[in-house]
């Protein structure tokens, strides 16, 4: 009896161990997930956005030093045609992806050195937001959208030419730019800063879901493939905004529609 009895202890103890060890390892694992998370939402949107924040100081900084020097001043109107094809990746979650269409115009010579580092050329400014951040070609994740920028999609037109200026963005982690267009209303202003030169869009239109591949939100007169009541019919400068719908899931695309200031 005696020695029956040790063994249950000895089993019954066996077995909290066993349940115990178990419970610090899920806990462990909590703790590195809760960690791993926080490094994602928080840490590297921290990250994110401050680096976007000093490029936009860096090309704003290069752009006066130009004009202290003799370049162009700050002035409103259609971008100086410069025939270059921009070659961008088309990966990331910023789908959909530019409809094969005519290449955009390139940043000019002193534009792209302004920007080199990173390859913003250009700022857009969202007021009713307090949004500043820098514009890059291209919506490469890793290249552009994770750094906190704006992304253009390859072979939509420039700031203020004819067709579609059409832009991508992260709503959630990585700076977060578009965070809250939701909030954007019709004739509110899009601002976008080139060297020497300010264009300044007015919202006419918001699509606030849509599939990721409804590239017709992109096309140089914007409409959308899948909504078609939703977008324009009649060529003219368009600015496009486009981000993951819901916060925090890339299920859908939020999409916002902007027309060039005469």
């Amino acid at each position: 009896m005696v020695v029956q009895g040790r063994g249950r202890r000895a089993r019954r103890a066996g077995l909290v161990g066993v349940l115990w060890a178990t419970a610090e390892l899920t806990v462990t694992v909590g703790v590195v997930v809760l960690l791993l998370v926080v490094h994602q939402v928080w840490w590297t949107n921290r990250q994110a956005a401050a680096a976007a924040q000093e490029q936009v100081r860096s090309l704003e900084q290069s752009w006066a030093r130009e004009g202290e020097a003799g370049g162009e001043p700050l002035a409103s109107g259609p971008s100086s045609s410069v025939s270059a094809s921009v070659s961008a990746s088309a990966g990331g979650s910023a789908s959909p992806a530019a409809p094969g269409a005519s290449s955009a115009p390139a940043p000019r010579p002193s534009e792209r050195a302004a920007g080199a580092q990173a390859g913003a050329y250009a700022v857009l400014r969202i007021p009713r937001l307090g949004l500043v951040v820098p514009v890059a070609q291209g919506i490469d994740k890793r290249a552009v959208l994770d750094k906190g920028y704006v992304g253009q999609y390859p072979g939509t037109a420039g700031p203020g030419a004819q067709g579609n200026f059409a832009l991508a963005g992260h709503r959630n982690t990585h700076g977060e730019p578009f965070r809250y267009v939701n909030r954007l209303r019709a004739g509110d202003e899009l601002i976008v800063d080139m060297r020497g030169r300010r264009y300044t869009y007015v919202v006419g239109r918001i699509l606030s879901e849509t599939t990721e591949r409804d590239t017709g939100v992109i096309a140089p007169v914007p409409r959308s493939v899948v909504k078609p009541e939703h977008g324009y019919s009649e060529p003219g400068s368009y600015i496009t905004l486009t981000t993951c719908t819901p916060e925090y899931s890339s299920k859908y695309r939020l999409v916002v529609w902007g027309t060039l200031r005469s």
